[in-house]
């Protein structure tokens, strides 16, 4: 399994799973977290989130998404080709809630703090963390398969 294409096979399996604990803490610790933050700080802090996170996101999807559509395109002689176009599915899945869900959310409570937009925000993001956490495990039932 450590032939090159098993090799970027795991590097995007393991920014995966960065991606499935790091979505987990944000659904269940920080977004009903910002429920908690007091009207005056409460800009300063989210843009400060926002900016933050961005960091640590921004490279794990982007190494998920080249990697998830590299195996695609070569699939390891240990994952059936279905099972690849599953978990690109799966990514491109996030990508969209991503992009048409929590950024708009986002941009919006940048402008101050909404409590209908913040539950909005952890509703919507349990597409995310259901569609993370499914492509997280079907790597896992390759990895033990294999």
């Amino acid at each position: 399994m450590l032939e090159h294409d098993g090799l970027v096979w795991w590097v995007h399996a393991a920014a995966t799973w960065a991606l499935v604990g790091l979505i987990w803490v944000v659904q269940v610790v920080v977004y009903p977290g910002f429920a908690r933050v007091g009207g005056g700080a409460f800009v300063d802090y989210h843009a400060d989130y926002t900016r933050r996170v961005t960091y640590v996101v921004a490279p794990l999807m982007g190494v998920e998404l080249l990697g998830a559509l590299y195996v695609v395109a070569r699939p390891p002689a240990f994952l059936a080709p279905i099972e690849a176009w599953a978990g690109l599915a799966l990514v491109v899945t996030c990508w969209v809630s991503t992009a048409a869900v929590q950024v708009p959310l986002h941009a919006r409570l940048g402008e101050g703090r909404d409590e209908a937009r913040i539950r909005r925000l952890v509703r919507g993001n349990w597409v995310r963390t259901l569609a993370w956490t499914a492509r997280g495990l079907g790597l896992l039932v390759v990895a033990l398969r294999g």
